[in-house]
């Protein structure tokens, strides 16, 4: 299982109900519209499950304790923790219905991607499969049985009502090449780090600085106008400003980049990171 975890998502510990068993499995799509560009942007999966988040937080009325999903599978084959095991879930309406099955989501719509790839299924199976590895009865359910509603959609409670099977042949969806997420060599941003304060007009050095500016920027940890693509003082600051948003203190939090640390800044923010 390809999982992308709450803390890689920069997400705490689910406050969610507890719940350590359920009869098994309901299966959900999104309702809305899920944009074509998601094949060729893993980024832009993790950007709509975090939003589902934030409108959930946001939901007054349903007052949510967390994301309503235990799961969910993208158009990748990653799993996206939601709520995680021994979790009560939030979506599958009222709260007998929500005792009885955990919930997973697939990035589905009922327009742009409609029709779920053979990674979205696999992922969706990982999630039940893991799920039933920890308290999850062996039913596997749409959203729709439970409830007087349209979700999880046509094709995905087709797939539902022939058992939720794995597909027996993947081929990964991989990003454009030419168009794909960035890819953040960490030695080098190192070395940009560590190199001494450059002068104004000094050519940057590595390209991947910029790419973790922006990304401190959209974390409004750094300012817009102080992204230059050198790794100076202020992205020192910032980079341990964002090191601190981890969980780490004192001189794990120095401003300089770590696996760990700028892993989870790729995870938020649409770039891969190698040594």
């Amino acid at each position: 299982m390809q999982l992308i975890t709450r803390g890689a998502l920069g997400w705490p510990t689910s406050t969610a109900p507890s719940q350590t068993t359920a009869r098994g499995v309901k299966v959900h799509y999104t309702g809305g519209d899920v944009p074509v560009s998601l094949l060729k942007n893993h980024a832009g999966c993790i950007s709509l499950w975090q939003d589902f988040r934030r409108a959930h937080l946001a939901n007054v009325q349903e007052n949510y304790s967390d994301i309503a999903y235990n799961y969910a599978g993208c158009w990748h084959g990653y799993v996206l923790e939601g709520r995680g095991v021994g979790r009560r879930t939030g979506a599958n309406g009222n709260q007998e219905l929500n005792r009885a099955h955990y919930a997973v989501l697939g990035l589905v719509g009922k327009s742009g991607l409609t029709e779920p790839n053979d990674a979205l299924l696999h992922a969706l199976r990982d999630a039940i499969e893991h799920l039933q590895a920890h308290g999850a009865g062996k039913e596997i359910a749409g959203h729709k049985d439970g409830l007087a509603t349209l979700c999880p959609g046509g094709p995905l409670y087709t797939w539902v009502q022939r058992g939720a099977p794995r597909p027996t042949v993947w081929t990964p969806v991989e990003p454009d090449p030419g168009k794909g997420r960035p890819v953040v060599d960490l030695s080098l941003l190192l070395a940009a780090a560590k190199a001494d304060p450059v002068k104004k007009g000094t050519p940057v050095s590595y390209a991947g600085v910029l790419v973790v500016e922006k990304a401190l920027v959209e974390e409004r940890l750094l300012a817009r106008s102080l992204a230059d693509g050198h790794f100076g003082t202020a992205t020192q600051a910032a980079y341990g400003l964002w090191q601190m948003r981890c969980g780490w203190r004192g001189k794990d939090a120095d401003g300089l980049p770590g696996k760990a640390s700028l892993t989870k800044l790729g995870a938020r923010r649409g770039f891969d990171v190698k040594e």
